[in-house]
């Protein structure tokens, strides 16, 4: 009986599979939409389907398994995944640690070091810049030991999916996003070393957007947000094809134009730039960019291993073994970072970890209506933003350049209450807070978690303004005092001359006359 169930249930997955297939293929060979808007509808819907097919292969394979008598496949937990991808945190971890001291020493013979010549500098002796450099090692090292795990298998446990490529592995990390964290990096080292203007840095961290932009990494979060805005004002269709005069070479007499893709793109590039020079803006105290990435990165990885464990789309491993070897560098270099340090980042290493932190949050969005999970993941990297947020609005307050330095930062703040430890153990606990709203955000209860958010942040942005303008308040109070006092002063002189000019009138030869 049960061997006859068996072999309906496999008669019936052939006849679900031609179905399928007749549906899927009918329409592309011979009615396929021309509109773009119904194009893109079909295509989703069409991937929508493969992988309901492949679920539903999975659980038949599981009921041949009972049948035949064999133990059935255990649920993949959080843990599974990410033991199966633990060496890549151990080479990115052991590397960066035993690099570190070895650029150490390379800068000090080079002079490439960080003298204390500015008030708002902590340390009184001078410090070694270049420790991106180790950092970097570290990542590089760890994506590519990755890569290598394909050719080598047995370094990396590949987590099962529906998504196994040869039905043994997974797709590695792009070689873009290597390409990215290289440009960055060697823009902020040469940086240290001679000096750039910011246009040349802005320029390193567009090409940086732009090697994302082509491997399609991150241009997907625009459709959750174009897409609805379009539907909204009445745009069903975001694609144009805009007729040419004349004809160019691989594209013909007209030019296709993608909103969504375009806008993916404008997305990318402004959350690039924004990551790395609001890295750059806490990187004020040993051991704070180091630490707040490192715990941004825990809850980022948390998110990219829920959705391994959901088998969400095709860049389920390629989060996990990134945020995995970011988390190992940071790791490795916080004890020579930590303070007292005895090497900084430097902008190599501030901009590459505001890149590498952006480009994971970006790849949260990478399957359709999974935007929120990019709103999750800016929720844990807060702390930057925040930061970065706070010096805009205050410069422009004080009517100086957004670009002007200052120690009003929080970092800064703390730091005048606390001493350097306690402000950055202070900013870690609240990081820590911010990378759990943003787990919980992404695991359900989005409502509720925005609220708490807003509270949240709503509270250290007012507290952080009021400390910023104490000054000006205080500044403010003394010229009103001021002001008064000189009208007081002004108010009893008055009546002492009127008495005076009394007297002389009296005693005037007019006045005895």
């Amino acid at each position: 009986m049960l061997l006859r169930s068996i072999l309906g249930l496999q008669r019936l997955a052939a006849i679900v599979g031609v179905l399928a297939s007749l549906v899927l293929l009918a329409p592309v060979a011979s009615a396929q939409p021309t509109d773009p808007a119904a194009q893109r509808e079909l295509i989703q819907r069409v991937e929508r389907m493969g992988e309901d097919l492949e679920k539903l292969s999975g659980e038949f394979r599981e009921v041949q398994k009972l049948a035949a008598g064999e133990a059935p496949t255990s649920a993949l937990g959080r843990l599974d995944v990410f033991h199966g991808y633990v060496g890549v945190f151990v080479i990115a971890f052991v590397i960066t640690l035993l690099a570190t001291p070895i650029v150490r020493r390379l800068a000090v013979a080079n002079g490439v070091i960080d003298r204390p010549s500015d008030p708002r500098k902590i340390h009184k002796i001078p410090i070694a810049y270049m420790g991106g450099v180790a950092v970097y090692l570290g990542i590089i090292f760890g994506l590519f030991y990755a890569i290598l795990s394909v050719r080598f298998p047995g370094m990396v446990t590949w987590h099962a999916s529906s998504r196994l490529i040869e039905g043994d592995h997974h797709s590695p990390v792009p070689y873009s996003v290597l390409l990215g964290i290289t440009v960055i990096m060697f823009v902020g080292l040469i940086d240290d070393i001679v000096g750039v203007s910011p246009r040349v840095k802005v320029g390193g961290q567009l090409l940086a957007a732009a090697a994302l932009a082509m491997e399609d990494f991150g241009t997907k979060v625009a459709d959750g947000i174009v897409t609805p805005l379009g539907k909204l004002v009445g745009l069903q269709d975001l694609v144009w094809k805009i007729p040419l005069p004349f004809e160019l070479p691989f594209y013909g007499s007209s030019v296709t134009f993608d909103l969504v893709y375009w806008s993916g793109t404008a997305i990318i590039a402004v959350f690039v730039i924004g990551a790395c020079n609001a890295s750059n803006l806490i990187d004020g105290l040993d051991g704070l960019l180091t630490g707040v990435t490192a715990i941004a990165v825990m809850g980022l990885l948390v998110i990219a291993l829920t959705l391994a464990v959901w088998d969400d789309g095709p860049r389920d491993a390629q989060r996990v073994i990134l945020a995995l070897a970011v988390l190992g560098a940071c790791m490795g270099f916080l004890p020579h970072n930590f303070n007292p340090a005895t090497i900084f980042l430097g902008d190599a290493g501030s901009l590459m970890l505001g890149f590498c932190t952006i480009t994971l949050i970006l790849s949260l969005g990478d399957t359709p209506g999974k935007t929120h999970l990019v709103v999750a993941g800016l929720i844990i990297y807060s702390i930057p933003i925040i930061d970065t947020v706070l010096a805009i609005v205050r410069r422009k307050m004080a009517g100086k350049s957004i670009s002007s330095p200052d120690d009003q930062h929080l970092h800064h703040m703390l730091k005048r209450a606390l001493g350097v430890k306690g402000a950055v153990l202070v900013l870690y606990a609240i990081g820590g807070t911010f990378a759990l709203i943003g787990v919980a955000l992404s695991l359900g209860k989005a409502r509720v978690i925005y609220v708490l958010a807003l509270l949240f942040i709503s509270f250290i942005v007012v507290t952080a303004i009021k400390i910023a303008r104490k000054k000006q308040i205080e500044d403010q109070a003394a010229a009103y005092d001021a002001a008064r006092l000189a009208a007081a002063a002004a108010g009893n002189r008055a009546p002492e001359t009127a008495s005076d000019g009394a007297g002389s009138s009296a005693g005037s030869p007019a006045a005895r006359a």
